[in-house]
């Protein structure tokens, strides 16, 4: 990448970087996005973040974390994490595998070595945006800007917090001992009693790795502000036949039922929904995977307080929204709340100052981006563009969760009326709902595919108007 330099005597120096895009936010989403255009045009692109390398929040993430879903379903359209394998041992042997940190961020650290041993990819690590396509390096306060014609790609707009990086939402005092879940697995001296603070996926795996380590779970206090409802990860894998068959239930489901409630308990009687206490009915639906293995784990867990969000963490006790509950003197109390899943506005996600990256199915991030990114490559007209990939937005309330899914039917129809992108995202396995052109035909398929197609027109005006 060509790039030159005018020398500043007294002042940093600005490198122009000879550029077409201008991709701010080195997580997954930008790197998918990255990843697809380059596999579909000639562009040069210019990859900065805010971290020294790429990968994101996994950079920063909770090291005993895993992919609540297939490692198929992340990454990028061009390299599939973890070779599309299954699992041969443990509780989810058949089912595909998770990939922890590690392996994620190798993952990402080679696909970086590979865009930039491209010739048309330069990456600027410790580098924060600041507007009029410019950045500048933390480290050295150098400045960088690109062409006027470079197009600004936003992967940051729905970057989620993450507990090491995000303060507690409650005032800590009296010498109360609270750490982020990052630092749960460096715990030098047993406690007499664990708090875990949180409802969705970071407290399980923090209540499910304690368990794991033979914790007793009379000693676990888990204050769930909401109960979620989460998905039975056994139906999200990379298999069209027991994919399709989940989501043609589920808008059968949808179809029959009078209410979001009554829905719900539907898919939990079809074995979709999973929600750890059946006697407390959830109102978080941001729905990631469960297994079913972990939520017998997690019922063992009895000690559970529903009292509001924590307001202050102190020495023998917290204090919730609802009341406060004595703890023992020495109790230390594991952060994992942050926000995960934003829940911004939906934008257009081209607009003439930027490509703002968000999902365009329901949930899947990654496939999302990279459907963004060869929308961007082969078509030329934003208003085109913006038709075949409308927005979709990330579930919470069960309202949320029925508009999300509203919203991702109708974008994979637009989408998938295209030849070419449908062709493309046959061919993608970060497509969950892709029949890949090697599988075979089955009367198992059949049935899937002919129950989607017979579920899905009134599975969807029920979802219209029960999310109202």
């Amino acid at each position: 990448m060509d790039v030159t330099a005018r020398p500043c005597f007294g002042c940093a120096v600005t490198r122009s970087v000879e550029a077409d895009y201008l991709v701010v936010g080195a997580g997954a989403s930008g790197m998918a996005f990255t990843d697809a255009l380059l596999d579909h045009s000639d562009a040069r692109v210019a990859l900065v973040d805010r971290r020294h390398g790429v990968g994101g929040h996994w950079l920063g993430a909770y090291p005993f974390v895993r992919l609540h879903q297939s490692s198929t379903f992340y990454g990028v359209a061009s390299t599939v994490l973890g070779g599309g394998r299954r699992q041969v041992r443990g509780p989810e042997a058949g089912l595909h595998q998770r990939a922890d940190q590690p392996t994620i961020c190798a993952y990402y650290a080679d696909l970086l070595e590979r865009m930039v041993g491209s010739g048309r990819v330069e990456f600027f690590g410790g580098c924060d945006y600041v507007g009029e396509r410019t950045f500048v390096s933390r480290v050295s306060g150098q400045r960088f800007e690109v062409p006027q014609r470079c197009r600004t790609v936003d992967a940051r707009y729905l970057a989620p917090d993450i507990p090491a990086e995000t303060p507690p939402r409650f005032e800590v005092v009296d010498g109360a001992r609270v750490i982020p879940v990052n630092d749960l697995a460096r715990t030098e001296e047993a406690p007499s009693q664990y708090v875990v603070v949180g409802s969705g996926k970071t407290a399980t795996d923090a209540c499910i790795w304690l368990l794991a380590h033979g914790v007793d779970p009379d000693a676990i206090c888990w204050v769930r502000p909401r109960d979620p409802w989460m998905l039975n990860r056994a139906l999200i894998q990379p298999d069209p036949v027991i994919y399709l068959g989940m989501v043609a239930d589920m808008f059968g489901a949808a179809g029959a039922a009078s209410s979001l409630p009554e829905l719900f308990l539907a898919l939990e009687d079809a074995g979709i929904m999973l929600r750890v206490d059946r006697s407390v009915t959830p109102t978080m639906a941001k729905a990631p995977t469960l297994g079913t293995w972990e939520l017998e784990r997690l019922r063992t867990i009895e000690h559970v307080v529903r009292r509001g969000h924590v307001t202050s963490a102190r020495r023998g006790r917290i204090d919730l929204e609802q009341g406060t509950v004595a703890l023992t003197d020495d109790t230390l109390v594991v952060n994992c709340a942050a926000d995960g899943l934003k829940r911004k506005p939906l934008v257009p996600i081209w607009a003439p100052d930027a490509i703002t990256l968000q999902p365009v199915r329901a949930g899947f991030p990654c496939f999302g981006a990279a459907i963004t990114g060869y929308v961007e490559a082969t078509r030329k007209d934003d208003a085109d563009k913006n038709r075949l990939c409308p927005p979709s937005s990330f579930g919470n309330s069960l309202t949320d969760w029925a508009r999300m899914n509203v919203a991702g039917m109708r974008s994979s129809m637009s989408f998938g009326s295209e030849p070419d992108i449908r062709a493309w995202s046959d061919r993608v396995a970060l497509n969950p709902a892709r029949i890949p052109p090697e599988h075979g035909p089955s009367p198992e398929l059949d049935d899937a595919v002919g129950r989607l197609r017979e579920n899905v027109g009134p599975g969807l005006t029920r979802l219209v108007e029960l999310s109202r």
